[in-house]
């Protein structure tokens, strides 16, 4: 059998109900016309989906399916691993709570052949497969659901323009001269810690590496909707910030600088200005800022945990 051009890695957490769909859905997956295998890295799962993965009949033909179950808990530490399994020229990634565009691997493959890429990105769209969408959930709060849309196809080449860990590829070798994922970012079991998709984003654009954005490359994230909740976005917000304090600080004074004050005081101003001019419903993203502030100063003092 020839080497794989591209390892499909899926790496998943306890989520064996969003799982079993996204499995289901993947069947629907149109292949490449090169050879491609599927990798899932079980991040020591504690639920059914040990069970689910071992009785698993999605086998498509003439595509080897390999599970490894990583124990070091940590989203950074899943992909790591699909690093070392992965036997792929490129090695392109995606969450347990996704559905595929049916054209999805091939318009990567044809994107890959045409422009040999150190990494690709391609478009997120939210499905909200449980009900209504809420209506403190504005659109500017979207992309913090993973929702992503560069426009047309193109070099990216900007800090402001990333690309998602839901939906994003990379020429394996690229690891060699960039490092691999920071397992001090990422989701860590229920903890709600993010950033280390934007931070190897950054570090690809520092190497001068080629990335390039493939809009018909299309991933539906799947949002439960009555598991949404405000709470969510403003812990993502403040353990963000608790990051970010420590990084700053570095190995300095735990006192945090005065500026920092009047800033928080602002945010939190802004914030409840608004609430209490509009509602609930138009506050959020001005509530997520003060979280961050309040968490960048918890950082400053103290370690994150």
């Amino acid at each position: 059998m020839m080497p794989p051009f591209i390892t499909v890695a899926l790496c998943t957490h306890n989520h064996a109900d969003r799982l079993a769909r996204t499995l289901d859905d993947l069947a629907h997956v149109q292949s490449p016309s090169q050879p491609w295998e599927f990798l899932v890295i079980d991040n020591a799962s504690s639920d059914a989906t040990p069970a689910l993965l071992a009785a698993m009949d999605w086998r498509p033909e003439g595509v080897e399916v390999r599970i490894v179950r990583e124990d070091k808990l940590g989203l950074s530490n899943a992909r790591n691993r699909a690093l070392l399994e992965a036997r792929g020229d490129y090695l392109l990634f995606m969450d347990d709570d996704e559905t595929p565009d049916p054209a999805w691997l091939t318009a990567y493959e044809r994107a890959m052949r045409e422009h040999q890429p150190d990494a690709l990105g391609g478009r997120i769209e939210v499905l909200f497969e449980d009900g209504a969408r809420p209506r403190w959930l504005q659109d500017e709060l979207l992309g913090f659901l993973g929702k992503l849309d560069h426009g047309e196809g193109r070099w990216l080449t900007e800090r402001a323009t990333p690309i998602f860990g839901g939906n994003f590829a990379f020429r394996r070798s690229v690891f060699e001269r960039i490092g691999n994922f920071d397992a001090r970012l990422g989701r860590l079991g229920s903890a709600n810690i993010g950033g280390e998709d934007t931070e190897i984003y950054r570090r690809l654009l520092e190497h001068d590496c080629r990335v390039r954005w493939v809009p018909e490359a299309i991933i539906h994230h799947r949002i439960q909707t009555p598991k949404l909740r405000r709470g969510y976005f403003l812990d993502l917000h403040f353990r963000q910030g608790r990051m970010e304090g420590v990084r700053k600080r570095g190995g300095g004074s735990h006192i945090p600088p005065l500026y920092l004050y009047p800033q928080v005081a602002r945010a939190c101003g802004r914030a409840l200005a608004l609430r209490l001019r509009r509602g609930a419903d138009h506050s959020l993203r001005l509530e997520m800022n003060a979280a961050y502030f309040a968490g960048y100063i918890i950082g400053w003092i103290k370690d994150a945990a």
